[in-house]
């Protein structure tokens, strides 16, 4: 079931399941919480509606989990001295509260890199891996630039200067094109977080560790998917990441950009389910 981006409807019904953990960490549950666990982890800057497709369609079969990452959404942005580490602390600490056993996780892009290192670090908690449109490397020199330019927008222009231009790449030009309403939304939203939050994931995501060396240690269950139109991720890099994990499935994304959770949530879902159904 396709449902649209309709964020004020979406957190209505959401909040109903709504718990908080000590660190301040907004989560959302729905499902069988006797059934296999799925935490879903966001990309930036969005918050954890950008899984909403994903969950209503598994919630059913699944015990689904998500959350706002430390700074976005309605999670505490703190002092905003945010590192990859303290997000993965997060996720640790969402999982001994909730005493979740051997999640399956779920991330894409910055959600990836959380997944990723939290796999390095404690690979036995899990049970399964999805990586979305996401990478193992550490940011280059370059890109350190670009996220040190984006803490520069904000403090000079709000986020209301920086959202627009870093969202325009996130997506596919037809996303955009035909779910204008949809894409504007999200903009709308995105430029409601703190914005102290959104530079703090700019500095964790800049000074983040290489877990590239790692992939071929990973021996659980592995899915990666990757977005036909992402302009932010090349296919050699994402197929390059995929070989390296043993035994993992690789999918294209058929028409999305890098958020193919929003843009393409049918292909998604149905990957999503043939994955989860061998976990069972």
């Amino acid at each position: 079931m396709v449902v649209n981006y309709n964020i004020d409807l979406y957190i209505q019904i959401k909040r109903k399941n709504m718990k908080i953990i000590s660190n301040n960490i907004k989560i959302f549950e729905e499902g069988d919480t006797k059934a296999l666990p799925v935490i879903f982890i966001h990309g930036f800057p969005f918050d954890h509606n950008m899984w909403m497709d994903q969950i209503n369609e598994l919630s059913s079969g699944y015990y689904c989990i998500s959350y706002d990452i430390r700074g976005l959404g309605e999670s505490s942005a703190g002092d905003g001295q945010n590192t990859m580490e303290l997000f993965v602390d997060d996720l640790f600490s969402i999982i001994d509260e909730l005493k979740i056993e051997k999640p399956v996780l779920c991330g894409l892009s910055m959600g990836g890199y959380i997944a990723l290192r939290a796999i390095e670090k404690k690979q036995s908690n899990f049970k399964g891996l999805i990586l979305c449109d996401t990478k193992s490397g550490a940011d280059t020199d370059e890109v350190k630039l670009k996220r040190a330019e984006g803490i520069r927008k904000i403090n000079l222009e709000g986020l209301e200067g920086f959202i627009p231009d870093f969202l325009n790449n996130c997506f596919s030009d037809q996303f955009k094109e035909d779910k204008k309403i949809q894409y504007q939304q999200i903009i709308d939203k995105a430029v409601c977080f703190d914005p102290v939050g959104v530079k703090g994931c700019l500095l964790a995501m800049a000074g983040r560790t290489d877990t590239t060396s790692y992939l071929s240690k990973i021996k659980i269950p592995s899915l990666v998917l990757y977005g036909e139109k992402d302009s932010l991720l090349t296919l050699d890099k994402m197929k390059e990441m995929s070989d390296k994990i043993p035994g993992s499935g690789f999918f294209i994304v058929p028409g999305a950009g890098h958020i193919i959770s929003i843009e393409n949530p049918g292909f998604v879902n149905d990957k999503l389910s043939d994955f989860l159904g061998k976990l069972n």
